[in-house]
């Protein structure tokens, strides 16, 4: 089992997609319709497994745009934020993107992955405090959708990001915002990341723990490579210890 150990940790920070919410396979399907149709007919499609995990899966949107692209030797201009949704720049395929994925959220709704909650109780009863990053401006919405936004004391997304002017991952800036406002050092504070970038981000950032999971059982050892302490398929495998449960003798 991968042990949270609460006598060294007082706090724990959770990616949100794929780790918190069940979106991450509705990125991916957004970013294939959006990748596929611009590159028709100049490049092999968007594989929503090996390029959404390597180039885009992590990422802050833009950079996920001009990360894949670049994987294909394609350059866009920048273009702005009041690019047309699909124009051909990075901007506007980010629009596109970002209009599908709310669209299939706003149509089908949000799930969180149940044996996140169950860690998420668990920590909580134990006295341990929860924060919830993303690089998405829709972090807030996605999990008061899912219906566990009363499980988290601090919430950190894109909005935020933008706001403070934090870079993306692999910088650390995201989770450090999180320790911050949780009034706790870094090496106090456990991460569980489902992306390689943001298992970089926490190494650099210099959390407690790092425990990665990869659902699609393909990328551990990369996970390890980037600083992960341990590798779990989903976080059933995952247990807590170090403090008694609140209320327990």
């Amino acid at each position: 089992m991968t042990t949270f150990d609460l006598t060294a940790l007082r706090a724990v920070v959770f990616d949100t997609d794929g780790v918190v919410t069940d979106t991450a396979r509705v990125h991916a399907a957004a970013w294939k319709h959006v990748f596929d149709g611009f590159l028709r007919g100049r490049s092999a499609p968007f594989d929503v497994r090996a390029d959404y995990l390597t180039y885009v899966d992590g990422r802050p949107r833009l950079d996920g745009v001009r990360t894949f692209l670049a994987s294909r030797g394609v350059s866009l201009p920048e273009g702005g934020p009041d690019d047309e949704p699909g124009a051909p720049t990075v901007h506007g395929l980010g629009r596109a993107k970002d209009e599908l994925f709310v669209r299939e959220i706003a149509q089908h709704g949000v799930a969180a992955f149940p044996s996140t909650v169950e860690l998420l109780h668990e920590l909580r009863r134990r006295g341990c405090r929860t924060a919830v990053v993303s690089a998405s401006r829709h972090c807030r919405s996605m999990v008061a959708s899912a219906g566990v936004l009363h499980l988290f004391d601090v919430l950190v997304d894109g909005t935020d990001a933008a706001r403070l002017g934090l870079p993306g991952k692999p910088d650390p800036a995201l989770f450090l915002e999180a320790a911050r406002r949780l009034d706790l050092p870094a090496g106090q504070v456990g991460v569980v990341e489902d992306a390689v970038p943001g298992v970089e981000a926490a190494r650099r950032g210099g959390f407690g723990r790092i425990v990665a999971v990869d659902r699609s059982g393909t990328r551990a050892a990369a996970m390890l490579a980037a600083g992960a302490d341990a590798v779990v398929s989903d976080l059933a495998e995952a247990d807590v210890t170090g403090r008694v449960p609140v209320g327990r003798r």
